[in-house]
């Protein structure tokens, strides 16, 4: 059975999902009976501190990892129905990664950097090329093709990784930390071109970030603590939430 977008509303779907380490004294409750879905077309952020659960939400949702108990479906299709094989394809044909770090391919062109999920899926060179300098200026890049990683700023690595996961027209975007080494104009004009992927090609985005400044450009935040969803609302809704009462002046 294969994901179909047509017939759920959601992309992603928790249901009383869990995840333990360990047994016994050791046992960790990484998340503990977790329930919430991402819509399609929905920017959502991921936060929560070190241990919250957020990471192991994320590598669930992007079949790094499975739970222990509960269900995960992706566009309706319980994941853990899979086998390792399909799990491998659901990756490789359905979801896009962006993380932290880049990873970036140091002496390939930020053109090849692109096309190698296209490789992976065995598209021919042609088509390739075409889908790798396609998706390199849908993120203002296409004149930087021939670039390797060291000729480009970090902002612009980070666009040609968003491109890279751009590539393979995935249902859904994992974006994990993509701020996180960017300096502070940087960061804003990654979450500007996040934002503008949401709206204008109605790309589903999943993002785990620590930095509330980050999170404002998303439409809803899971704000995650000790394996469970201590909070799940708008921006601005969480900020007004969580804002220090104001205190009396004194006379």
């Amino acid at each position: 059975m294969t994901p179909d977008a047509e017939t759920s509303t959601n992309v992603v779907e928790f249901v009383q999902l869990s995840k333990i380490y360990g047994k016994g004294d050791a046992e960790v409750r990484a998340l503990d009976q977790v329930s919430f879905a991402i819509g399609t077309g929905e920017f959502v952020g991921i936060m929560g501190a070190s241990g919250s659960g957020k990471s192991t939400a994320m590598n669930i949702i992007g079949c790094l990892d499975a739970p222990t108990s509960g269900h995960y479906l992706f566009h309706g299709v319980d994941v853990g129905g899979l086998d390792r094989d399909q799990h491998a394809l659901l990756r490789r044909h359905y979801i896009g990664f962006v993380f932290q770090g880049f990873n970036l391919l140091a002496k390939t062109s930020a053109l090849e950097n692109v096309e190698l999920p296209l490789v992976y899926r065995k598209v021919p060179a042609k088509e390739r090329r075409q889908r790798a300098l396609a998706a390199l200026d849908s993120v203002g890049l296409s004149n930087r093709a021939s670039h390797v990683p060291s000729e480009l700023s970090g902002g612009q690595q980070q666009r040609v990784a968003i491109a890279r996961a751009l590539v393979t027209s995935p249902s859904l975007l994992l974006a994990d930390e993509p701020t996180g080494n960017l300096d502070s104009r940087t960061k804003v004009e990654i979450m500007r071109l996040l934002v503008e992927l949401n709206e204008r090609r109605g790309i589903t985005i999943a993002m785990v970030t620590h930095e509330p400044e980050m999170a404002e450009y998303v439409q809803r935040v899971l704000l995650f603590r000790d394996g469970h969803i201590l909070r799940e609302a708008s921006p601005d809704a969480l900020r007004s939430s969580t804002a220090p009462e104001s205190r009396p002046t004194a006379p």
